[in-house]
Protein backbone atom coordinates (compact mmCIF):
# COMPACT_ATOMS: atom_id res chain seq x y z
CA UNK A 1 0.00 0.00 0.00
CA UNK A 2 1.49 3.32 -0.87
CA UNK A 3 2.29 5.98 1.36
CA UNK A 4 -0.68 8.72 1.33
CA UNK A 5 0.74 12.77 0.43
CA UNK A 6 0.46 14.75 3.03
CA UNK A 7 -1.07 17.98 2.31
CA UNK A 8 -1.15 19.99 5.04
CA UNK A 9 -1.25 19.90 9.01
CA UNK A 10 -3.04 21.72 11.10
CA UNK A 11 -2.58 22.20 14.70
CA UNK A 12 -6.05 24.07 16.59
CA UNK A 13 -8.17 23.52 20.05
CA UNK A 14 -11.00 22.64 20.70
CA UNK A 15 -13.12 22.28 24.14
CA UNK A 16 -13.67 18.18 24.38
CA UNK A 17 -17.06 17.17 22.96
CA UNK A 18 -17.66 20.40 21.44
CA UNK A 19 -15.72 21.11 18.21
CA UNK A 20 -18.12 22.54 15.54
CA UNK A 21 -17.48 23.55 11.78
CA UNK A 22 -16.55 27.07 11.25
CA UNK A 23 -13.56 29.66 10.28
CA UNK A 24 -11.24 27.00 11.84
CA UNK A 25 -12.05 24.14 10.29
CA UNK A 26 -12.44 25.72 7.03
CA UNK A 27 -9.16 26.30 6.05
CA UNK A 28 -7.64 23.33 7.00
CA UNK A 29 -9.62 21.73 4.27
CA UNK A 30 -11.22 18.47 5.52
CA UNK A 31 -15.07 16.95 5.46
CA UNK A 32 -16.01 19.55 8.59
CA UNK A 33 -18.62 17.41 10.19
CA UNK A 34 -17.08 14.15 9.71
CA UNK A 35 -14.09 15.47 11.75
CA UNK A 36 -16.94 17.09 14.39
CA UNK A 37 -18.27 14.01 14.63
CA UNK A 38 -15.19 12.07 15.28
CA UNK A 39 -13.28 14.34 17.73
CA UNK A 40 -16.41 14.68 19.78
CA UNK A 41 -16.54 10.80 19.84
CA UNK A 42 -13.21 10.84 20.63
CA UNK A 43 -12.98 13.54 23.44
CA UNK A 44 -16.50 13.35 25.41
CA UNK A 45 -15.11 11.51 27.99
CA UNK A 46 -12.45 14.57 28.64
CA UNK A 47 -15.59 16.88 30.57
CA UNK A 48 -15.21 20.35 28.72
CA UNK A 49 -11.27 21.23 28.70
CA UNK A 50 -9.55 22.44 25.79
CA UNK A 51 -7.79 19.24 23.91
CA UNK A 52 -5.65 20.59 21.23
CA UNK A 53 -5.30 18.44 18.34
CA UNK A 54 -3.11 18.03 15.05
CA UNK A 55 -5.04 17.44 11.89
CA UNK A 56 -3.26 16.02 9.04
CA UNK A 57 -4.57 16.38 5.60
CA UNK A 58 -3.86 14.19 2.63
CA UNK A 59 -3.97 14.79 -1.03
CA UNK A 60 -7.33 12.48 -1.19
CA UNK A 61 -8.62 14.86 1.18
CA UNK A 62 -9.08 12.47 3.48
CA UNK A 63 -7.20 12.94 7.19
CA UNK A 64 -6.00 11.66 10.76
CA UNK A 65 -6.09 13.77 13.75
CA UNK A 66 -3.74 13.40 17.12
CA UNK A 67 -5.18 14.09 20.46
CA UNK A 68 -3.19 15.80 22.81
CA UNK A 69 -3.06 16.61 26.33
CA UNK A 70 -5.16 19.69 28.07
CA UNK A 71 -2.08 22.80 28.34
CA UNK A 72 -0.53 23.45 31.42
CA UNK A 73 -1.83 26.56 31.88
CA UNK A 74 -5.12 25.17 32.12
CA UNK A 75 -4.36 22.34 34.44
CA UNK A 76 -2.28 24.42 36.56
CA UNK A 77 -5.75 26.96 36.48
CA UNK A 78 -7.47 24.03 38.12
CA UNK A 79 -5.22 23.27 40.50
CA UNK A 80 -5.35 26.86 42.14
CA UNK A 81 -8.94 26.84 41.43
CA UNK A 82 -8.59 30.26 39.39
CA UNK A 83 -10.10 31.67 36.36
CA UNK A 84 -7.01 33.10 35.35
CA UNK A 85 -3.21 34.12 36.32
CA UNK A 86 -1.56 36.98 37.33
CA UNK A 87 -1.12 39.85 35.43
CA UNK A 88 2.22 40.58 36.96
CA UNK A 89 3.68 37.40 37.26
CA UNK A 90 6.75 39.16 38.99
CA UNK A 91 5.13 41.05 42.02
CA UNK A 92 1.41 39.51 42.59
CA UNK A 93 1.13 35.69 42.92
CA UNK A 94 -2.33 34.60 42.00
CA UNK A 95 -2.52 31.44 43.72
CA UNK A 96 -0.54 28.48 45.30
CA UNK A 97 -0.37 24.85 44.42
CA UNK A 98 1.30 21.93 46.31
CA UNK A 99 4.50 19.72 45.17
CA UNK A 100 1.78 16.83 45.20
CA UNK A 101 -0.60 18.72 42.42
CA UNK A 102 2.26 19.83 40.81
CA UNK A 103 3.92 16.41 40.40
CA UNK A 104 0.50 15.09 38.72
CA UNK A 105 0.20 17.67 36.25
CA UNK A 106 3.49 16.59 35.22
CA UNK A 107 2.79 13.02 35.09
CA UNK A 108 -0.20 13.74 33.03
CA UNK A 109 1.62 16.15 30.40
CA UNK A 110 4.24 13.86 30.22
CA UNK A 111 3.26 12.03 27.25
CA UNK A 112 3.22 15.19 25.55
CA UNK A 113 6.69 16.75 26.81
CA UNK A 114 9.84 16.16 25.39
CA UNK A 115 11.48 14.32 28.72
CA UNK A 116 10.59 11.01 29.85
CA UNK A 117 11.72 12.23 33.37
CA UNK A 118 8.77 13.27 35.74
CA UNK A 119 11.43 15.75 37.69
CA UNK A 120 12.56 17.45 34.46
CA UNK A 121 8.67 17.71 33.74
CA UNK A 122 7.85 18.66 37.13
CA UNK A 123 10.57 21.93 36.59
CA UNK A 124 9.00 22.61 32.96
CA UNK A 125 5.79 22.71 34.60
CA UNK A 126 6.74 25.06 37.38
CA UNK A 127 7.98 27.12 34.59
CA UNK A 128 5.07 27.61 33.41
CA UNK A 129 3.35 27.87 37.08
CA UNK A 130 5.81 31.10 37.87
CA UNK A 131 4.86 32.84 34.25
CA UNK A 132 1.02 32.55 35.46
CA UNK A 133 2.12 33.69 38.84
CA UNK A 134 1.14 30.76 40.47
CA UNK A 135 3.74 29.40 43.76
CA UNK A 136 4.59 26.16 44.23
CA UNK A 137 4.65 25.63 47.85
CA UNK A 138 7.88 23.73 48.97
CA UNK A 139 9.08 23.50 44.91
CA UNK A 140 10.48 26.66 45.35
CA UNK A 141 12.33 25.99 48.23
CA UNK A 142 13.45 22.78 47.03
CA UNK A 143 14.98 24.32 43.88
CA UNK A 144 16.70 26.99 45.71
CA UNK A 145 17.99 24.54 48.48
CA UNK A 146 19.78 22.52 45.18
CA UNK A 147 20.59 25.68 43.73
CA UNK A 148 22.53 26.42 47.15
CA UNK A 149 24.16 22.98 47.27
CA UNK A 150 25.36 23.08 44.01
CA UNK A 151 27.06 26.59 44.61
CA UNK A 152 28.80 25.37 47.75
CA UNK A 153 30.19 22.28 46.42
CA UNK A 154 31.63 24.35 43.30
CA UNK A 155 33.23 26.56 45.90
CA UNK A 156 34.10 23.40 48.26
CA UNK A 157 35.65 22.07 44.81
CA UNK A 158 37.72 25.99 43.94
CA UNK A 159 38.81 25.81 47.69
CA UNK A 160 40.37 22.53 47.51
CA UNK A 161 42.39 23.31 44.11
CA UNK A 162 43.60 26.17 45.80
CA UNK A 163 45.07 24.68 48.70
CA UNK A 164 46.22 21.54 46.30
CA UNK A 165 48.04 24.98 44.09
CA UNK A 166 49.68 26.27 47.26
CA UNK A 167 50.89 23.28 48.21
CA UNK A 168 52.49 22.58 45.09
CA UNK A 169 53.80 26.29 45.02
CA UNK A 170 55.72 25.62 48.87
CA UNK A 171 56.93 22.45 47.47
CA UNK A 172 58.86 24.20 44.85
CA UNK A 173 59.86 26.66 47.43
CA UNK A 174 61.46 25.00 49.60
CA UNK A 175 63.18 22.60 46.89
CA UNK A 176 64.79 25.79 45.62
CA UNK A 177 65.90 26.53 48.92
CA UNK A 178 70.09 27.58 49.10
CA UNK A 179 69.60 28.46 45.03
CA UNK A 180 70.20 32.49 43.65
CA UNK A 181 67.24 33.71 42.46
CA UNK A 182 67.31 37.13 40.79
CA UNK A 183 64.43 39.49 41.35
CA UNK A 184 63.61 42.16 39.20
CA UNK A 185 61.21 44.97 39.69
CA UNK A 186 59.30 47.22 37.94
CA UNK A 187 57.57 50.02 39.43
CA UNK A 188 57.34 54.01 39.30
CA UNK A 189 60.34 56.10 40.27
CA UNK A 190 59.61 57.82 43.32
CA UNK A 191 59.49 61.67 43.21
CA UNK A 192 61.42 63.76 45.76
CA UNK A 193 60.81 66.71 47.70
CA UNK A 194 61.90 69.56 46.01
Amino acid sequence: MAKKEVVRVAKLQFNAGQAKPGPALAGVGINMPEFTRAFNDATRERGSEPVPVEITVYKDKSFDFKLFTSPASYKLLQAAKLSKGSQNSKTTIAGTISVDQLRSIAEYKLPDLNTDDVEAAMATIAGTAKNMGILVEGYDDIAQAKAAAKAAAKEQALNKAREESLAKASQELVDSKGQAINVNVIGEEEKGEE
